[in-house]
């Protein structure tokens, strides 16, 4: 992983000395600005145990960053209660301005600031756009419920249905606590209209979000667009398995991203990657029911898309549509390289391992002769149990463009019910096995194929990622 920022550094170091030294700052009494004279540093949550590497080295070998030295951060930090702006807190009330002229207080201090969302309060909030940069780091700190306007028919009329909270060019910024970010979707997920995102970052860097519970958005839980430097760890996610596109985490043309120790119950991916993403750590995450981990879809419309330096490793996925995926639209170009799957249990899911370069939503998709290239992608140690509704192994890659430098080692997929293995099934696709698989894989080519038209485009990836 890219080694970390120095701004980050000292956020991380801020966030992990408020959440400890606080214990839980509840802000009954109102306080405006709240004096921290001491400065204690949380270690990292401990995550189980990796399994030991495989046989090919994976495409991330640098650890996470240790925790920062306390000499790094500053003792002292100013606290900004919604409560003191005139936020009341009673889930009923409007209570947006209190949050936007705290947000606007604390942005701009000199000195690192902390945004309180206290306890024992549920804070009812409109669609916003909360502006930076910050002169300051800033810890915006949730112990009590957020929402948005409960339903459609509660949304303000001239207001973008499709967002509600958004955090537009932040540098420094940690969205924490041991609160709740309910989204009311509810009575969204039968509309035909598409609902709003609950959390989104536009065009921020250095951000950390942690230890808060997330619930029941309309769409994406998490959205991060032309981000840089995140990191994203300890959450709680969960929305009802038939709720439609609710993702939990989404990530598009951003880079350095960590993904760590969270679980995630939902109706769509757990994590979701899209073009223009590259150095992507994800480690140690409980996933399903779901639908998987996903890189894609990719290349709509005829796009560009490039994603490169994915790692998925010591994590769980059970009882979902797909395990860890792959997908792109035809008619697309664009590369997807040095993608790494390594120690995942797959617990009765459909499609542990699928590959799919012929997605489509309609029943009306045409045959189209370019693709996005998929190459260098590994697979080592997944095992568990399938859905015997679907192959436990499934890689369609493109009729004119095949999927390239595939590479398996201790596969070990048994059927969920009965005692029929099922074939895995391949379509132009080209790798090698480093030892047997349980079910073996005999459908994967040799070799590489002989193909053009696609060299420019890798270069175009590569010259645009590294």
């Amino acid at each position: 992983m890219a080694t970390m920022t120095l701004s980050k550094i000292l956020l991380l170091a801020f966030a992990f000395f408020f959440t400890y030294i606080e214990g839980r700052v509840h802000g009954k009494t109102k306080p405006k600005h709240l004096h921290i004279v001491s400065l204690i540093s949380l270690p990292p949550a401990p995550a189980p145990a990796p399994a030991p590497q495989a046989a090919s080295p994976s495409y991330y070998t640098d650890s996470p960053s240790p925790g920062p030295s306390p000499n790094l951060v500053r003792s002292l930090a100013n606290v900004y209660n919604v409560l003191s702006f005139g936020a009341v807190g009673d889930g009923d009330t409007d209570d947006t301005q209190a949050f936007k002229m705290a947000w606007d207080t604390a942005c701009f201090q000199n000195e690192p600031a902390i945004l309180l969302a206290p306890d024992d309060y549920s804070f009812m909030i409109q669609p916003t756009v909360f502006t930076g940069p910050c002169k300051t780091s800033l810890v915006f700190q949730i112990d009590g419920t957020i929402m948005p306007p409960d339903g459609p028919e509660s949304w303000p009329s001239k207001t973008n249905k499709r967002q509600w909270l958004v955090f537009y060019k932040i540098d420094g910024m940690s969205m924490q606590g041991g609160g709740v970010i309910d989204g009311r979707g509810e009575k969204w997920w039968n509309l035909p209209c598409k609902p709003h995102k609950a959390m989104r970052f536009f065009m921020s860097s250095n951000l950390i979000v942690q230890g808060l519970e997330v619930k029941n958005s309309p769409q994406f839980h998490f959205r991060f667009d032309n981000c840089q430097d995140v990191t994203v760890q300890m959450l709680s996610i969960k929305s009802p398995p038939l709720s439609p596109n609710t993702d939990g985490i989404h990530i598009e043309n951003t880079n350095n991203v960590q993904i760590y120790n969270s679980v995630i119950s939902n109706g769509d991916d757990c994590v979701s990657i899209g073009a223009g993403c590259h150095n992507v750590d994800i480690k140690n995450i409980t996933c399903g029911p779901s639908h998987g981990i996903s890189i894609g879809s990719l290349g709509i419309g005829n796009s560009r898309a490039c994603v490169s330096n994915i790692t998925v490793r010591d994590s769980v996925i059970k009882h979902s549509d797909n395990g860890v995926r792959i997908k792109t639209w035809q008619g697309g170009y664009g590369s997807v390289s040095k993608i790494s799957f390594h120690n995942i249990n797959m617990e009765t899911v459909r499609n542990p391992i699928i590959i799919d370069q012929y997605y489509c939503q309609t029943k009306n998709c045409t045959n189209q002769t370019s693709a996005v290239h998929i190459s260098d992608i590994l697979y080592t140690s997944i095992k568990g149990t399938y859905d015997v509704r679907s192959p436990p192994l499934h890689l369609a890659c493109s009729d004119s463009v095949p999927c390239t430098n595939l590479e398996l080692a201790e596969i070990e997929l048994l059927p969920a019910h009965g005692q029929f293995v099922a074939d895995p099934f391949c379509w132009n696709a080209y790798g090698a096995m480093q030892n047997l698989t349980i079910p073996p894989i005999s459908c994967l080519l040799d070799g590489i194929p002989q193909y053009i038209g696609q060299n420019t485009i890798d270069q175009y990836c590569q010259n645009n990622l590294y």
